[in-house]
């Protein structure tokens, strides 16, 4: 195969890390405002296009059929930082920015460790083809998302320190554990072999609605029962 078709795939997924990296310094700034949104706004925009990119790498590859495990080893490096380290550090700024326990904040690290973990099993997984075990590390990044914009919203549960490490603990045990969960891609049109998927279509249209960004939370919720409901 000609090299410059079979690193397309690649250099997309690099755009993904180029914007797990933006995402980050982004979320520095905190609840600073820059051109119209948040530090933590403009961090949640640029892992949504981290995610974009994560998508299309591996649409790309498929089309072209230019699968290689370089670029099997580059996409999960690339969603540690998208979708483990931004999203901690994001959480990180706004638990800081907010007045939340200090010490608070330094246990988001737990959440790209665990990320690390999980992309790691996943690459030496061959059970995870089709489907996945344990919460795929975007759908993490997406609960934090949605988690961060209800906290900032002033949700006052969510910020009681109790209540975040609670979440904090069954995320990255989530992340790591047996739990079947259903893949986002849609491989026929049966009806009942993909009903899982449009709940969840159904389910996020609702909640992002109704809550705006902060639907995300309780479509990642949704998403995890529905993984137990739907357990082959």
């Amino acid at each position: 195969m000609n090299k410059i078709v079979q690193n397309i795939p690649n250099c997309i997924t690099s755009l993904n890390l180029g914007a797990g990296c933006l995402s980050i310094i982004a979320a520095s700034h905190g609840t600073g405002e820059y051109w119209g949104l948040l530090g933590f706004q403009w961090a949640f925009l640029f892992m949504a296009m981290g995610a974009l990119a994560d998508f299309l790498d591996g649409f790309a590859a498929r089309m072209l059929k230019a699968y290689s495990d370089l670029g099997k080893e580059l996409d999960s490096l690339c969603d540690l930082v998208t979708f483990g380290v931004a999203p901690a550090l994001t959480l990180f700024f706004l638990l800081q920015d907010i007045g939340i326990d200090k010490w608070l904040c330094w246990t988001t690290i737990l959440i790209p460790i665990s990320a690390a973990f999980r992309l790691a099993r996943f690459n030496l997984d061959t059970r995870q083809a089709t489907t996945f075990i344990g919460l795929p590390v975007p759908a993490n990044a997406i609960f934090w998302i949605g988690y961060a914009s209800l906290l900032y919203s002033g949700v006052q549960f969510l910020s009681l320190w109790y209540v975040f490490l609670c979440f904090l603990v069954v995320e990255c045990w989530l992340m790591n554990s047996n739990l079947p969960m259903f893949s986002l891609k849609v491989k026929n049109l049966n009806f009942k072999a993909n009903l899982p998927l449009y709940l969840l279509a159904l389910a996020a249209g609702v909640f992002c609605f109704t809550l705006g960004v902060g639907g995300l939370f309780w479509l990642i919720v949704f998403y995890v029962f529905c993984g137990i409901a739907f357990k082959k």
